[in-house]
């Protein structure tokens, strides 16, 4: 939590001129193009939204040309390789073929909880496809993450290793940077209008935007609502939402309920609050042609996501559990089996601190071979 801050070729002349602008103006505003993202307007968009040209030109460069069709059977494939089953045990599933509900890899012998039920994505899907390793963190402190913790230079170097370091441990998925802001931070104080958050200035969140570029990745956008709530303070981020390598994370920890305040227990957020944020994020998909958003719901006790049961991946939205807790190798995946794995959403992610979890008793953090050997693999690897 944050202290809070105040803050030549002539031919025809004007008879051509007039058919060329003519025939683009057709061009433009019909249909012949929908199977493309709308470059154009998502340009105009984002610069009516963002402050400097050198964040314009490095979302201008991460905007796809066109949307090509879902592979469903390489999808199929890969969600059947994530989930990390025995050889044997997959060849034992009679539902393995795609519905349209998703993936089953059910059989009278078996029950298998991972691939999850979810419907297929739209085109142009991250996940399973690559791993998103993302580094976590706020510009304003020091003891929040990696992304204050440490001066931006070796940050990066640091995020770099990692990256390295996932991609040699798993060759077969590539990995994605992230640069994971918290743009909406908890507060210990009330603040004027007594909701104990601080959002961030878009100066800061611009900051996160152009390292996520300049790395070729995505930025996560994490949200902290503290007496607020997901209604009120998503919206307020649509500019950056609305772009195509823009995510969003909850963090139930610090959703309060009954006047409490943030650090003073631990919150909780149910499945109606992350389907209003999935079914918000994918308007944002709908209305501005963009590949499929990630959503990430942080979670390290079972209180912390009610009805999870209910929650909803949607074609717009990958939906990603991850494990938020600290501790030994030990009682950090004893938290993942309980949490994530037998509660299965969507897909799984891990957090990884660099500092907490070798505090004593611990002795390590959990290696690379460790995490991959997981049931699910997590495809969402989060450092603090």
């Amino acid at each position: 939590m944050l202290p809070e801050q105040k803050k030549p070729f002539y031919i025809g002349g004007v008879a051509f001129c007039v058919a060329f602008f003519a025939l683009m103006y057709v061009l433009e505003f019909t249909t012949v193009f929908s199977s493309q993202y709308d470059k154009v307007d998502a340009k105009t968009k984002a610069i009516a939204s963002t402050t400097g040209a050198a964040v314009m030109q490095a979302v201008d460069a991460a905007l796809p040309i066109s949307t090509p069709s879902l592979d469903t059977v390489a999808y199929d494939a890969k969600l059947l390789s994530v989930a990390n089953y025995p050889v044997h045990a997959v060849a034992t599933a009679t539902g393995a073929a795609a519905t349209s509900t998703g993936v089953a890899i059910a059989s009278s012998t078996t029950k298998h909880l991972w691939p999850a039920k979810a419907v297929y994505p739209r085109a142009g899907a991250l996940l399973p496809f690559n791993r998103i390793v993302a580094y976590y963190g706020n510009f304003y402190s020091t003891h929040m993450g990696v992304l204050g913790e440490y001066p931006t230079p070796q940050m990066l170097q640091m995020l770099h290793d990692e990256v390295a370091k996932w991609k040699a441990a798993d060759p077969n998925t590539p990995v994605i940077p992230g640069i994971d802001y918290i743009a909406v931070t908890a507060q210990g104080s009330a603040g004027k209008d007594g909701k104990y958050r601080l959002r961030m200035l878009d100066s800061e969140i611009d900051k996160a935007l152009a390292l996520a570029n300049q790395e070729h990745g995505i930025m996560i956008l994490d949200v902290q609502v503290g007496l607020s709530s997901v209604q009120t303070e998503i919206p307020l981020l649509d500019k950056y939402l609305a772009m195509p390598n823009v995510e969003l994370a909850l963090d139930p920890e610090f959703a309060m309920h009954n006047g409490a305040k943030p650090g003073s227990v631990i919150g909780t957020m149910d499945a109606s609050d992350i389907n209003w944020a999935a079914n918000h994020l994918a308007g944002l998909v709908q209305a501005n042609n963009l590949p499929p958003k990630i959503l990430v719901i942080h979670r390290f006790t079972e209180k912390m996501v009610t009805n999870y049961a209910l929650i909803k991946p949607l074609p717009e939205v990958q939906m990603v559990m991850d494990m938020d807790g600290w501790g030994s190798p030990a009682k950090k995946l004893n938290t993942y089996q309980q949490f994530v794995a037998t509660e299965p959403i969507q897909f799984a992610g891990f957090k990884l601190f660099y500092k907490n979890d070798i505090k004593a008793p611990s002795t390590r953090m959990l290696t690379y071979p460790e995490l991959l050997k997981l049931t699910p693999q997590p495809l969402f690897i989060q450092y603090q």
